[in-house]
């Protein structure tokens, strides 16, 4: 174990970044060129430090390791509490990995306004370590609601024609549900008498009362998968936000709400989880195949993308809520490995957009010709975000129906077919802009991959095939803490059986 404040140096490295580059004085190029390198420098560091987590994690235990608790508040017995379990640590480092991605992709397509640009992800990292790391409920809840604000800002100030109404539509959606989830925490704070999160977990809740409590996370958590049908906000989103603000949506913001039913509905709400799982089961399903029917109308890539978030994170919360071993397993590789697919997915839309400036995908053809690099690289995402054996999507998606199968064989034989209507538009949306005929004119003239594209796609490759191909050192971290998640739940119910519940 690290002796070290490692969570706090994690959190908070991006914003001594973002108060570097605040301080950065001179004209408008030096400034942005000076930008950029300390931002990039920044998350560079920053992940790198987020490594050791992973190297001295210990995969034999279930508790929370690398804990750093100081009183904060003492007259509300309110704690500054920080520390990882074997499902938090790799979101902490699916965060620090994709923010020097997304700085990188961001390098020659943002030029007004860079020095706010670099500042806006810096503290976007900050509050997005900080939410996965916080062990108390009212430090979660700021951490979770301040992600909002520069999410808000980079849609809003340096996305598309519409972004504007895309960043409210965004911001208002996600604050709505929210309230209540404020709301919950407060009554559990009564209760309780307590923020403490791992005493939480092991503090038994009336069970009438969890079933509000758990309406009001779900209020909040469904949003932010985002499941159907309050996903509406997500294309919106998408189409308007820059490049890399779709990147950090799709592989970080999206996993706030899964995360949110993983650490707080499922342990700490045993009977109402219970009890409303035909509910999630039902959601997920019509997400599942409404939404990639909805992806195959699409003329707009990334709004097709932003579909396909959708009924990828409905597999996820099917996984989540079957409580069987694999099925939470496979939903965590799952949200890890759509982190770092979709993300991919959104920067190849980036590249062809950069270059010619549109979107439709009917403008598009043939750029296999010119493009040999892309294509590969593309077919590489394309194929992972289907699930193709070897890569991080098979690994997931597989986990996920055979631990819902053994749940509910129905709800599993209805997945499946998500997994087909995937496949059918990945690859139509593959076959209209990579191969055809290269008829129009601007397309004869595009550029392949630069080095720095080369750069940004590389990592990404390596960890969806690492993933795919030999997924033991992510299954081993995580195994331990999934399986006192289930055990807890399985022993909560057991105990409340001699209670008089409603709806038994």
């Amino acid at each position: 174990m690290i002796d070290f404040p490692i969570l706090t140096l994690t959190t908070f490295l991006p914003l001594i970044g973002a108060l570097a580059i605040l301080l950065i004085r001179g004209d408008e190029a030096v400034v942005a060129r000076n930008a950029r390198a300390t931002a990039l420098w920044t998350s560079l560091a920053t992940f790198v430090v987020s490594i050791f987590l992973w190297v001295g994690f210990d995969n034999s235990t279930a508790d929370f390791q690398f804990v750093e608790k100081v009183a904060w508040i003492p007259s509300f017995g309110l704690n500054y509490h920080m520390g990882v379990d074997g499902i938090s640590v790799f979101f902490v480092i699916l965060s620090t990995f994709l923010t020097p991605i997304c700085i990188l992709a961001s390098w020659e397509s943002i030029q007004h306004r860079v020095k706010e640009y670099m500042i806006a992800f810096l503290v976007l990292e900050t509050l997005m370590v900080g939410m996965f790391c916080a062990l108390d409920f009212i430090l979660f809840y700021i951490f979770f609601e301040a992600v909002l604000i520069p999410m808000f800002l980079i849609i809003g100030i340096w996305g598309g024609g519409r972004r504007v109404y895309a960043a409210f539509k965004f911001f208002l959606y996600t604050l709505t549900g929210s309230v209540l989830m404020l709301i919950a925490i407060l009554v559990i704070y009564f209760e309780a008498e307590t923020t403490d999160i791992p005493t939480l977990l092991k503090t038994m809740l009336d069970p009438r009362t969890q079933l509000w409590l758990w309406l009001a996370f779900f209020a909040s958590f469904a949003v932010k998968v985002p499941m159907w049908p309050v996903h509406t906000w997500l294309p919106d989103a998408h189409v308007e936000a820059p490049t890399a603000g779709s990147v950090i949506l799709a592989g970080v913001l999206l996993k706030m709400g899964a995360y949110g039913f993983l650490r707080f509905s499922v342990p700490m709400l045993p009977y109402a989880t219970d009890f409303f799982t035909p509910l999630i089961y039902t959601l997920s399903i019509i997400a599942i195949i409404y939404t990639s029917l909805v992806a195959l109308a699409q003329e707009d890539m990334k709004k097709l993308i932003a579909y396909s978030s959708v009924a990828h994170m409905g597999f996820v919360t099917l996984g989540i809520f079957s409580l069987t071993f694999q099925g939470v397993q496979g939903a965590v590789v799952q949200m890890i490995s759509h982190g770092v697919v979709s993300g991919a997915l959104f920067l190849c839309v980036g590249v062809i957009y950069d270059r010619i400036h549109t979107r439709e995908i009917s403008r598009y053809g043939g750029l296999v010709e010119r493009m040999p690099k892309y294509a590969i690289v593309f077919m590489v995402f394309m194929l992972a975000s289907v699930g193709m054996p070897g890569t991080s999507g098979f690994v997931g998606e597989f986990l996920i129906l055979v631990g819902v199968f053994q749940d509910n064989t129905w709800v599993a034989a209805l997945a499946t077919t998500g997994i087909i209507l995937g496949a059918a538009y990945m690859l139509y949306l593959y076959r209209r802009v990579v191969f055809g005929k290269l008829e129009k004119e601007d397309l004869k003239s595009i550029l392949d991959l630069n080095p720095r594209e080369i750069a940004i796609f590389v990592p990404l490759i390596i960890v969806t095939l690492w993933m795919g191909i030999w997924p033991a050192p992510f299954l081993e971290v995580m195994d331990a803490s999934i399986a006192n998640l289930i055990e807890q739940h399985k022993t909560a119910l057991s105990a409340l059986q001699s209670v008089n519940l409603p709806g038994k």
